[in-house]
């Protein structure tokens, strides 16, 4: 070796042997940061929601990416409060609440901006007013389910108080609910259609028809993570939507993916609608917008069901900043 070389060797050795005899930690440049996201149960569209940790994406961007799955969002929102994880998905709900309640929680963008969702019942129900006095399944108040089910009712002239609410966890349970007669309604995925015309079950109204503007899944992020690990929030959404680009422009793969992810067998019917369904309805936008209309649509909808005592700051509650930096992160 070159006596030069030789020398730089030297000092970059005795350089590392002092600093881990200092106690400094030392960490490579190209060490991958690790993130931590939470997401609602894996169902029917876990190669949209799994594509960035299980295809590279989020590798690519120096992100260890851990996905963590919970019963429901509003679970999720628990932990990302404690600090349990670094982001997660969910419906702007449970975290308008909590920002009324002094939460310093952020939106950061919404992937999912269009509902896949919809009310499910035997097929002997004609139509809505038919539920009164019967048993609806949800999930956790202010979580996605609770509200459509409360949205449903008023858009067809009823109210909570005519329905017996019960908080049966995830959709699959609200689904097999429904299928025991546990149930005489529910708030399912729209995925569970071929599954429902199947076990005497319907899709009685689609989220479409009563709630156009209702927010499926948002990405939500502390300010405190936001503040201090700023580079890789940016990095986790670009990511992301390198991800969703990449899983609607693949069918094949994205549908490989949810059978992967769920354990589903190759002709369970159940991936593809839904990825028909995203396509057809646009459901499913890699930009991850932030739809201020929906948002102030949503905030009203919370005031009038009692879930919220007044008007947020939207000023305080979007942080719009991660993901500008993450689009232009992501078109490289």
């Amino acid at each position: 070796m070159h006596k030069a070389l030789r020398r730089t060797a030297a000092v970059i050795a005795i350089g590392l042997t002092f600093v881990a005899a200092s106690g400094v930690a030392v960490v490579r440049a190209d060490a991958p940061a690790a993130w931590k996201h939470g997401i609602v149960a894996a169902k029917s569209d876990a190669g949209f929601v799994f594509m960035s940790a299980n295809h590279g994406f989020a590798t690519k961007q120096g992100i260890a990416l851990d996905m963590e799955q919970f019963q429901g969002d509003g679970i999720a929102l628990k932990a990302l409060l404690a600090g349990d994880v670094d982001s997660y998905d969910g419906n702007p709900g449970g975290p308008m609440i909590a920002a009324a309640h002094g939460a310093d929680i952020k939106l950061v963008g919404c992937y999912w901006p269009t509902p896949t969702y919809g009310i499910f019942t035997k097929t002997s129900v004609k139509s809505p007013q038919e539920l009164k006095n019967k048993t609806f399944a949800v999930s956790t108040p202010g979580a996605l389910p609770d509200l459509l089910a409360r949205v449903m009712l008023e858009t067809y002239g009823m109210s909570a108080d005519d329905v017996r609410f019960a908080a049966l966890g995830s959709d699959s349970d609200r689904f097999h609910a429904l299928v025991a007669g546990v149930a005489d309604a529910a708030a399912i995925s729209t995925e569970f259609v071929p599954e429902a015309n199947a076990n005497g079950l319907k899709l009685l109204v689609s989220a479409h028809q009563f709630a156009p503007r209702y927010l499926r899944f948002c990405t939500f992020m502390s300010a405190e993570t936001i503040a201090k690990r700023r580079p890789e929030a940016v990095r986790y959404l670009a990511a992301q939507m390198k991800a969703l680009r990449y899983a609607l422009a693949h069918r094949d793969d994205e549908l490989a993916l949810t059978r992967q992810i769920i354990g589903a067998k190759s002709d369970d019917p159940r991936p593809a609608y839904i990825f028909a369904e995203v396509q057809k309805e646009n459901a499913v936008d890699p930009t991850m917008p932030i739809p201020i209309d929906k948002l102030a649509w949503m905030q009203d909808l919370l005031i009038k069901t009692g879930n919220l005592p007044g008007p947020i700051n939207f000023s305080t509650f979007v942080d719009n900043s991660v993901r500008l930096d993450a689009l232009k992160l992501a078109a490289k």
